[in-house]
């Protein structure tokens, strides 16, 4: 009989001026029995309140590469949301650049087998770029749960912080089930 663990949650967040509202998605993880980690991009890192967003989770926020046998300050993720994921971030994952912690865990969550789930961030103009809607079909081959956010326009911005725990809502289902 293996004992009851809550299920661990890495949030990535990247560099967005919508960034400094994750705590919604944390709170929201939490509230449905997740154990949240966030990972920032190193540009991430500016637009969110470090202080608040490690007194929420309890743990540190990780940005950059541990050093050879330091103790690893987060659990293995169970499961990823990226929330806001920007035009930057969604291409250089989907081309397996990985020369960001962020973008490395991403890149390895794929060989791993961990659910991921995104919630892009990103303007109309760069959603037209031919590289975002060819990154967006490379992530959902590679199995990732892509978001239903619209890209923004000047005068209209709506953001779910919370769609990506609808899309792993079945993932946290299924952890609790072989606990």
């Amino acid at each position: 009989m293996t004992e009851h663990r809550e299920p661990f949650l890495y949030v990535v967040v990247c560099a967005s001026g919508i960034a400094g509202g994750v705590g919604e998605l944390i709170t929201a993880a939490q509230a449905e029995g997740w154990k949240v980690g966030v990972i920032a991009t190193p540009q991430g890192l500016g637009f969110i309140g470090q202080e608040a967003i490690e007194a929420q989770t309890g743990y540190p926020i990780r940005s950059a590469w541990r050093t050879p046998g330091a103790p690893r300050p987060l659990p293995p993720a169970d499961a990823i949301a990226v929330a806001p994921a920007t035009f930057n971030t969604i291409n250089k994952w989907a081309a397996g650049i990985s020369d960001t912690l962020a973008l490395g865990i991403l890149c390895e969550a794929y060989g791993l087998g961990i659910p991921t789930a995104v919630q892009p961030y990103v303007n109309s103009a760069q959603a037209a770029h031919p590289a975002y809607d060819e990154s967006l079909a490379r992530l959902r081959a590679m199995g990732v749960l892509i978001g239903d956010y619209v890209p923004r326009t000047p005068t209209a911005d709506t953001y779910r912080w919370t769609h990506v725990l609808d899309l792993l809502r079945p993932v946290a289902q299924s952890i609790a089930e072989r606990e």
